[in-house]
């Protein structure tokens, strides 16, 4: 035995065996899986908060437009109009029968960059009953 020799099982170092660079290969695999993993979920959260203001744009435009319903279609549905855009909504339908409003709002999402799309929520406001007399 030579000085600087080492005694014991010889060890394979890099490069000598056949696995070269797959555990890189391997991470690298496991690492793209997790990114698109967080992308998607990212997509459904942003998804979600967009259908959730939706629906609070049009919950409270329908309120809005309650409130004037005694004056009829144009008034009411301007009225609801205006609280859809405050929060954010635009309001794509309104109709007024009697003193009840039913309002759609919609919402745009960009759940991925170059990805546009909507989401869209009804409301109703009104008596729980008619007016007694």
């Amino acid at each position: 035995m030579k000085p600087g020799d080492r005694a014991g099982p010889r060890v394979e170092q890099a490069g000598e065996g056949p696995d070269q660079g797959a555990a890189s290969v391997l991470l690298l695999g496991v690492g793209l899986v997790l990114v698109l993993a967080g992308l998607g979920g990212a997509a459904i959260g942003t998804a979600r908060v967009a259908r959730h203001q939706a629906q609070n744009a049009a919950d409270l435009a329908a309120l809005a437009g309650a409130t004037d319903a005694v004056f009829g279609e144009p008034v009411a549905c301007a009225r609801a109009a205006r609280f859809a855009a405050a929060n954010g909504a635009r309001l794509t339908s309104c109709t007024v029968d009697g003193l009840e409003i039913v309002v759609r709002a919609e919402v745009a999402v960009q759940p991925l960059p170059g990805v546009l799309r909507k989401a869209a929520a009804s409301a109703r406001a009104g008596p729980i009953s008619a007016p007694a007399g």
